[in-house]
């Protein structure tokens, strides 16, 4: 009976002590941009996640993220209550080795000056998580993006970067 006493206490600080390490995922975990919506004027509704050291880095860099992906990469499109993408948004930019050919323009554009803002803005915000630690804080928010991919397009034919 001593024994079961004192093994109760020491289970129940075993438990505290395991669960004061525990993180969310979400912090960690590298989410996939989403095109939710086509408005078919060139609009296109990005599902996009952004990290930061607080929540307005956060949604800057979700809208950083959500221009960079239609620029480079292949964006699934979701349609309806489906959660498996059954088409794919091409690039604008569809060259091999784009991103190290074109890097001082495309860090002119995501630079201090912030011209990507222009082509993007925020419908909806959602900060996920905060997760803390000794040397950093880390946001994660889920952003719901406007992109306007036609005027993205018009920018990047007049500056020589792709072919009409």
């Amino acid at each position: 009976m001593k024994k079961l006493l004192l093994l109760i206490p020491f289970l129940g600080m075993m438990l505290y002590l395991a669960s004061c390490g525990t993180h969310r995922a979400e912090a960690y975990y590298d989410f996939e941009s989403k095109v939710i919506a086509n408005s078919l004027d060139g609009n296109y509704t990005l599902r996009v996640w952004g990290r930061g050291r607080n929540a307005a880095r956060a949604y800057q860099n979700a809208r950083r993220t959500a221009v960079y992906d239609v620029m480079f990469k292949d964006i699934q499109i979701q349609s309806g209550t489906n959660t498996q993408a059954t088409s794919v948004l091409r690039p604008l930019i569809t060259e091999l080795n784009a991103q190290e050919k074109y890097a001082d323009y495309v860090n002119a554009l995501f630079g201090n000056d912030k011209e990507f803002e222009k082509y993007c803005s925020i419908k909806t915000k959602r900060t996920v998580t905060t997760n803390y630690s000794r040397t950093d804080a880390q946001t994660v928010a889920q952003v719901t993006v406007l992109v306007n991919r036609q005027k993205l397009k018009d920018k990047l034919i007049q500056d020589g970067i792709i072919k009409k």
